[in-house]
């Protein structure tokens, strides 16, 4: 096996309860990330790691697989990722299956879609790196951040209080949506970035987050 997409859903979900299938504008959310999939054209299989059967009936339903459980270790609220897709390697592992890249794809992920996927592959391959990371540029400098001391702004680097914003080096942050790595180096820290833009990347975690997306999501398809 060349590519293997692995989209991570757990069932428990605290503040937005069952959020992966949860209906976002029409369809459950977890099918935007299995169609950005699909339509990328790039994956030999989909699978889904899930400890929720409900879950894995759904994205069965919707072109993605579940060939294993979840273990309920890697299924409460202190797994990292890294555990998750290591768990998921090992039982491939086991069946005789040994895949090169892996992409890991988030469950709320409105946003994604085929050409974003292909486009991240290419530059993965062509980098010859060991992981791909997309990313989104702070839309503020954050060298000129405050902290609060004792109840007073300060300046975190007080050096760069003078200086004009586009004299900072730019800087930025996880996107959150998808992971490209060879599946030999998890750990590597050899990693590019694909740059995205920040209309494209939203956190899912409270209603607010939810309802800010549905907004985004409605303007996007009016246009």
């Amino acid at each position: 096996m060349k590519n293997l997409a692995i989209i991570t859903a757990r069932g428990g979900s605290k503040r937005i309860p069952r959020k992966n299938i949860k209906d976002f504008m029409g369809k459950p959310m977890i099918a935007y990330a299995i169609d950005a999939c699909i339509d990328s054209k790039i994956f030999d299989e989909i699978m889904v790691s899930t400890d929720d059967n409900e879950i894995a009936t759904i994205v069965n339903n919707l072109g993605a697989s579940v060939p294993f459980m979840r273990s309920a270790q890697n299924s409460d609220d202190y797994a990292t990722t890294n555990d998750v897709l290591q768990e998921v390697l090992k039982c491939y592992k086991e069946r005789g299956i040994q895949p090169e890249n892996i992409c890991c794809v988030y469950p709320c992920v409105p946003f994604l879609n085929g050409q974003i996927l292909r486009d991240a592959y290419d530059r993965f391959i062509s980098s010859k790196a060991d992981g791909l990371t997309p990313v989104v540029k702070f839309s503020f400098p954050i060298q000129r951040a405050f902290r609060i001391v004792d109840g007073f702004l300060r300046y975190n680097e007080p050096k760069n209080a003078p200086k004009r914003s586009q004299d900072l080096e730019p800087m930025y942050h996880d996107a959150g949506m998808f992971y490209f790595h060879k599946a030999s180096c998890l750990n590597s820290d050899n990693v590019v970035p694909y740059i995205i833009d920040e209309s494209l990347a939203q956190d899912i975690d409270t209603m607010e987050d939810w309802n800010m997306a549905m907004m985004k999501f409605k303007v996007k398809n009016e246009l």
